[in-house]
């Protein structure tokens, strides 16, 4: 198993509910074949440019241990999710 970080921005228009409900999906998908190792929603905060038309976004960063096929499924639902408006995975080496 591997060490990955993913930072992923939610959408600021989303209910909090939905945010929650956001969060609990990602971490279930990481869940399945890794584990998290730390995970901080950071909340709202301003972007430094303009993402889809808007200013401000919900920041949530996680580190977990995982296999590549999980952080494959990972990225393709990020990717099709609509209240994600930007994710980044990297190779954690701390």
């Amino acid at each position: 198993m591997r060490k990955y970080e993913v930072m992923y921005i939610i959408r600021p228009d989303v209910e909090q509910e939905a945010v929650q409900a956001a969060v609990e999906k990602f971490q279930g998908i990481i869940s399945n074949g890794g584990e998290i190792t730390k995970h901080d929603v950071q909340g709202k905060k301003r972007l430094a440019y303009e993402i889809k038309k808007f200013r401000d976004g919900v920041y949530v960063l996680v580190n977990f241990n995982a296999e590549p096929a999980v952080v494959t499924e990972l990225e393709r639902i990020m990717k099709i999710s609509d209240e994600v408006i930007r994710y980044l995975i990297t190779n954690d080496v701390a």
